[in-house]
């Protein structure tokens, strides 16, 4: 809900209550999402609309609403903090509830299943007994009002229209007809006034809604749908179903249980909602056993109302009442009525002799033949009446033995408790004390302590034969699970100890290890031995194994410039020297390995050049030509012979080398000169 141009959003009340954001707009106040700074809380204000706070009727109405829902102690209403005024307008501080309400489920899923509908019903009408318990009428019962909280608690909101039943007043103020006309009772619409009944009927109303996915009344304006819920009966929901199979899925006992709630006549409804209540349970029984049809039991959602079968109320004086058209006319014998006993029937005298036509003793003097005659009838009669006292007598000991079989039946009965929140010791002991057993199961909880109970089956309010069981389950409190240990592990075997320690698996990725085998664990999300909610996903990093580096050729560059190259993507690098005539000092004359790929640490061998070996040049002058090559060869050098004079005037002998002298690269070549 936009909080756009709203004047008390960032407001702080009271100098307590932070106004966050609008919720929700309705006739009489607008309800904030708010900050209790006091205690750190998030709560939702309800404030009065501007200039109604000036009315001192509406003031009035607005804090006995207040005061009227902070009597109500029950989990599904929605309990009230706090109340008072901030510049003269009046609000009320209540819990806040995160989540969606019975509105959206009805739009989402439009026809709901008899048994869902009843499931999310069945906690609204507990809250509305507890109400009517407490003498209080909440007079606005709609899908939007039914919160459902995120964590699926079921609370009824609003009780803005509530009134105390023992101090009713008119609904109608300055003209406005206060309620949703959707679900509007149509005595409310017709005097003003409404009861317990009235919570009753618009509850018929939104199950209606729930079984069909519409309401029973429309209208292009309010007026229309209120004339609609005076003068006309609200259907059976299965007769408003196109789906054959949806239509089979509501029993005619469902059927009764809407046609009995929504009656026109206050009178012919469930007189509250722990009348209600009772119905309902007994229809969800029902479902349950997948009974399709019952009877007695279509019959019994009339029973709260009367023995007689309830009629629709004439559209007009001249229109005659007509029966219900779910129920066929009362076919039941009925019980006679007074008769009178045998002593109480006329003597007959003993015939005379008549004397005259009258006698002032005996009046008409009768014939033998008439008196035989009034013989004959009298013992009719006689017998008529000894069979109808025959009759009578059977009949009311029928009756007598119906009541004691009934009466004894009623002894059998018991109610389940409310066990919910005990620990088990007490809930047995209660049980006990109610005639019942209980079997008790062990269940997790995130929400109820250690040891308590946390639900039963059957249901708190349910009535039960003495005897029977109630499956109860116990918390045992959060349920957690430690991390096991799966670093080192194949991935296959630490997938299975996540699974067995209750855990799911969740990312898996792969990273190279130099230290970790290919296949196996490296890391978790989780730290070992972390207690963690069951199914909680756990992240694997699986090993690839150690990670490959290509070799670079480090041949011909300065040794210093290699070594550093090399050592940067993670080799090691050892150096030896050689000397060569190729390949210039300093520089690398081989690598060891010099291609392919290693991995990090491996050893790179690198030889450096010491440059060519240095030898001295040998004189050989004055050598014969066979010395000098023979001394110079040996040092290791290359040797070039020139003649200097003809082979006829040569004498073989060395006059000149060149190099002479000093130092030269082993290998290099020494020209000498022969004479």
């Amino acid at each position: 809900m936009t909080s756009i141009g709203d004047p008390l959003v960032g407001r702080v009340l009271d100098g307590r209550y932070e106004i966050l954001s609008r919720l929700a707009r309705g006739g009489m106040a607008t309800v904030y999402r708010a900050q209790d700074r006091r205690l750190a809380r998030p709560v939702a204000v309800k404030v009065m609309h501007d200039g109604l706070g000036d009315d001192a009727e509406f003031a009035r109405r607005f804090d006995r609403e207040a005061r009227a829902a902070a009597m109500l102690t029950n989990p599904n209403i929605v309990s009230v903090f706090d109340q008072g005024r901030d510049n003269g307008r009046p609000y009320i501080v209540m819990e806040y509830v995160e989540g969606s309400t019975l509105r959206h489920v009805i739009s989402r899923e439009r026809t709901l299943d008899p048994i869902r509908a009843l499931d999310l019903l069945e906690p609204v009408v507990h809250a509305l007994a507890s109400a009517h318990e407490a003498g209080i009428v909440h007079r606005d019962i709609k899908p939007e009002n039914v919160l459902i909280s995120d964590r699926g608690q079921i609370k009824v909101a609003d009780f803005g229209l509530a009134r105390a039943i023992t101090s009713q007043t008119a609904t109608a103020t300055a003209g406005l007809l206060m309620g949703t006309v959707s679900y509007l009772p149509p005595e409310l619409v017709t005097t003003g006034y409404t009861d317990s009944r009235g919570d009753v009927y618009s509850t018929g109303v939104v199950l209606f809604e729930m079984l069909t996915g519409k309401k029973p009344h429309t209208g292009d304006v309010p007026i229309q749908v209120a004339y609609s819920h005076v003068h006309n009966d609200i259907p059976a929901p299965s007769t408003q179903l196109d789906d054959e199979a949806a239509r089979r899925a509501i029993p005619p006992y469902l059927d009764a249980l809407v046609l009995a709630c929504t009656r026109r006549r206050p009178s012919e409804r469930p007189a509250d909602a722990r009348q209600l209540l009772r119905l309902m349970r007994r229809v969800r029984r029902a479902l349950d056993q997948g009974v399709v049809d019952d009877p007695a039991l279509t019959r019994a959602m009339w029973s709260s109302v009367g023995d007689a079968l309830p009629v629709h109320s004439p559209e007009s004086p001249t229109e005659p009442i007509r029966p219900d058209p779910l129920h066929a006319p009362d076919t039941r014998p009925q019980v006679p009525g007074p008769v009178l006993p045998v002593r109480d029937l006329p003597r007959v005298s003993t015939p005379r002799t008549p004397r005259s036509a009258l006698s002032p003793v005996t009046g008409p003097i009768l014939s033998p033949v008439d008196h035989g005659e009034r013989y004959s009838r009298v013992v009719a009669r006689r017998r008529r009446r000894r069979s109808v006292v025959i009759l009578v007598a059977l009949v009311l000991l029928a009756l007598g033995t119906y009541g004691g079989w009934r009466l004894w039946q009623a002894v059998q009965i018991v109610t389940a408790p409310v066990i919910t929140g005990m620990n088990q010791q007490d809930a047995e002991s209660t049980l006990t004390a109610n005639h019942l057993t209980g079997t008790f199961h062990d269940e997790y909880s995130e929400t109820v302590s250690k040891g308590l109970v946390i639900r039963t089956l059957p249901t708190a309010g349910t009535s039960l034969d003495k005897g029977s069981t109630v499956a109860a389950w116990v918390s045992l409190g959060p349920e957690r699970h430690p991390m096991p240990k799966v670093a080192s592990l194949t991935q296959a075997s630490a997938e299975q100890a996540i699974t067995d320690a209750s855990l799911t698996v969740g990312k898996v990725t792969t990273a190279y290890s130099e230290t970790v085998p290919p296949g196996q664990v490296i890391s978790a999300s989780q730290k070992e031995g972390t207690e963690l909610r069951r199914n909680t996903a756990i992240d694997l990093v699986v090993s690839k194994g150690r990670q490959p580096i290509s070799i670079p050729s480090m041949v011909g560059k300065p040794i210093a410039d290699a070594t550093a190259a090399l050592q940067n993507v993670g080799f090691t690098v050892s150096v030896s020297s050689a000397h060569s005539s190729t390949v210039p000092e300093g520089q690398v004359i081989s690598q060891s390995p010099n291609s392919g790929t290693g991995y990090r640490n491996d050893t790179i061998a690198l030889v450096k050049s010491l440059g060519p070996v240095m030898v001295t040049v040998p004189d050989v002058r004055l050598k014969s030509e066979s010395q000098a090559r023979s001394i110079l060869t040996q040092a290791g050098f290359s040797v070039i012979v020139q003649y200097n004079t003809p082979s006829w005037l040569r004498l073989n002998i060395v006059a000149q080398e060149v190099p002479s002298g000093g130092q030269r690269p082993q290998g290099s070549t020494i020209t000498v000169y022969v004479s």
